[in-house]
C-alpha cells in the first residue's frame, strides 16, 4: 500500500458489506480454543495484523492449528493450559493489545516449561499501561517482572500457576484487563472472587468475554462489582464456532449511510454479542434512519443533529462520531472517553489535532472532546497523521464527504483489523 492515499470528495454511498470476522472475537475464540480439551472449527476469523500475532504466538507456544481458507477457518485442538516451551524465549506481539493482555495472563498458568517467556512488541505497545492486570495477576500467585518500565512492557512471566482467591482489579483504563483474568481463572487452584475497583470501561466486552466462555463451558456469576468463578472448572471446545462480523468496523460504513445514502451492514444485528452494535443506535438518536434484520443493520440518511452521550461502553465506536458530527446540526460533546489515551495512540489529542487540520473548532478534555459543526464550505482539505492508529484512518475517511476529499498517510496501518477497508469503501461510494 502506498504512504498516503487521497480519497476524491464523494457525494453517495449506496450498497451492501459483508464484514470481516470481529477482532476481539477473533483473539477471545482462539485463546479460548487452545486453552480447551477438544477440536473444534472456527469460522469467520479475522485475518490481520492484530490476530496474526494471536495465531503465530499460539502456534509457537505448541497449539496445534490447521488453517483454511486464508486464514479465516481454523481447526484448534486445544491443549488444556499446558503450553510447550517456544523456539525463541521471546513472543512479539507487534501492537497487538488484546494478544499482549490475553497472553500476560495465560502464560502464567502452571506448565512444565523450564524457562520463563517474555512478551515484547513494537514501541507504542512498550508505552500502553498493563500495571492494573500484572498486580491483580500477582494478587492470584503470578510470578510476573517488567524488564523496562514499572507498569509497561516487555514482561518476563514465569509459567508457575494461579492459586485465585480474593483478586482487586482496577477496571477504568481497559477491559482487556478483567476479560484476560476472567479467562485463566477457571485453571486456579481455589474459586476465585474477582473484585472491580472503580468504574468499569467497556463493560460491553466483559458481556462478550463471560458469554464465550459459557459456550466454551465455564461459568461465571457476576454480581455488581464482583465476579466469581469456580476453581478447576474445564474448558470443552464446541464442535463449531463462528465468529461475528466486527461491529466496530460496522461504524465506518453505517455513518457512510447515514451521511450519504444507504448502505446495509452484513455480520451484525441488534442481538450482536458486541457492544459496538449499538452504535447504530448512537446515529439513530442523531436522525439516521435504522433498521434491522436478521444478521444485518442498515442505516440511511437523515437529518443529523449533535448529540451529548457518555461512550465508556463503546469508545472504539465513539470515535466515528467524532468526525460524523461535524455534518450534524449542533455541538457533539463525546464524554468519558479517558482510555482513548492509552490506545493505538492517544486518540483524544491526536482527533483533537487532526479534527482542527480540516477546520474544525473542537475542544479536548481529559477525557472528552467537544466537536461542533463544520459548514460544507469551511472543509478544508488536508493530510491526515494516522499515528499508524487504523481507527483514525477508517473515521477519516468519511470527511471525504464534505466536498474537499482527504489525504490519509499511511493508510496499511487499517491491516490491524480491516486489512480491505478501502476497497471495501471505493466499491459503494460515488466521487463528485
Amino acid at each position: 500500500m502506498p504512504s498516503k492515499i487521497t480519497l476524491p470528495p464523494l457525494t453517495e454511498a449506496k450498497g451492501e458489506i459483508h464484514l470481516p470476522g470481529s477482532k476481539s472475537l477473533t483473539n477471545r475464540a482462539l485463546l479460548l480454543a487452545a486453552l480447551s480439551h477438544g477440536t473444534t472449527t472456527l469460522y469467520n476469523l479475522l485475518d490481520s495484523d492484530d490476530t496474526r500475532y494471536m495465531r503465530e504466538a499460539l502456534h509457537q507456544l505448541g497449539v496445534t492449528m490447521h488453517f483454511l481458507d486464508d486464514f479465516k477457518t481454523c481447526q484448534i485442538t486445544g491443549c488444556g493450559g499446558i503450553f510447550k516451551s517456544p523456539a525463541s524465549p521471546a513472543l512479539f506481539l507487534g501492537n497487538a493489545g488484546t494478544a499482549m493482555r490475553f497472553l500476560t495472563a495465560a502464560l502464567t498458568l502452571k506448565t512444565p516449561m523450564p524457562q520463563s517467556i517474555v512478551l515484547t512488541g513494537e514501541e507504542r505497545m512498550q508505552n500502553r499501561p498493563i500495571g492494573h492486570l500484572v498486580d491483580a495477576l500477582r494478587q492470584a500467585g503470578a510470578d510476573i517482572q517488567y524488564q523496562n518500565k514499572l507498569n509497561y512492557p516487555p514482561l518476563r512471566i514465569k509459567s508457575t500457576g494461579l492459586g485465585g482467591g480474593h483478586i482487586q482489579i482496577d477496571g477504568s483504563i481497559s477491559s482487556q484487563f478483567l476479560s484476560a483474568l476472567l479467562m485463566v481463572a477457571p485453571f486456579c487452584e481455589q474459586d476465585t472472587h474477582i473484585e472491580i475497583v472503580g468504574e468499569l470501561v467497556s463493560k460491553p466486552y466483559i458481556e462478550m468475554t463471560i458469554r464465550m466462555m459459557e459456550i466454551f463451558g465455564v461459568k461465571v456469576e457476576w454480581q455488581g462489582q464482583n465476579l466469581f468463578i469456580k476453581a478447576k472448572q474445564s474448558y470443552q471446545n464446541p464442535e463449531n464456532y463462528f465468529v461475528e462480523g466486527d461491529a466496530s468496523s460496522a461504524s465506518y460504513f453505517l455513518a457512510l449511510g447515514a451521511l450519504a445514502g444507504k448502505v446495509r451492514v452484513y455480520g451484525i444485528d441488534k442481538n450482536s454479542l458486541q457492544g459496538d452494535a449499538t452504535f447504530a443506535e448512537v446515529l439513530a438518536q442523531m436522525g439516521a434512519k435504522i433498521t434491522y434484520g436478521d444478521h444485518f443493520i442498515e442505516a440511511e440518511k437523515g437529518e443529523l443533529h449533535g448529540v451529548d452521550l457518555d461512550f465508556n461502553a463503546i469508545p472504539d465506536a465513539a470515535m466515528t462520531i467524532a468526525t460524523t458530527a461535524l455534518f450534524a446540526k449542533g455541538d457533539t460533546y463525546i464524554r468519558n472517553v479517558y482510555n482513548w489515551r492509552v490506545k493505538e495512540t492517544d486518540r483524544l489529542s491526536a482527533m483533537a489535532t487532526e479534527l482542527r487540520k480540516i477546520g474544525a473548532t473542537v475542544e479536548e478534555g481529559e477525557d472528552f472532546i467537544h466537536v461542533y459543526p463544520l459548514a460544507e464550505n469551511a472543509f478544508q482539505h488536508a493530510e491526515i497523521e494516522t499515528y499508524r492508529d487504523h481507527r483514525i484512518a477508517m473515521c477519516f475517511a468519511l470527511t471525504s464527504f464534505a466536498g474537499k476529499g482527504i489525504t490519509l498517510l499511511d493508510p496499511s496501518c487499517v491491516n490491524k483489523t480491516f486489512p480491505t477497508f478501502f476497497e471495501e469503501w471505493q466499491r459503494i461510494t460515488e466521487p463528485t
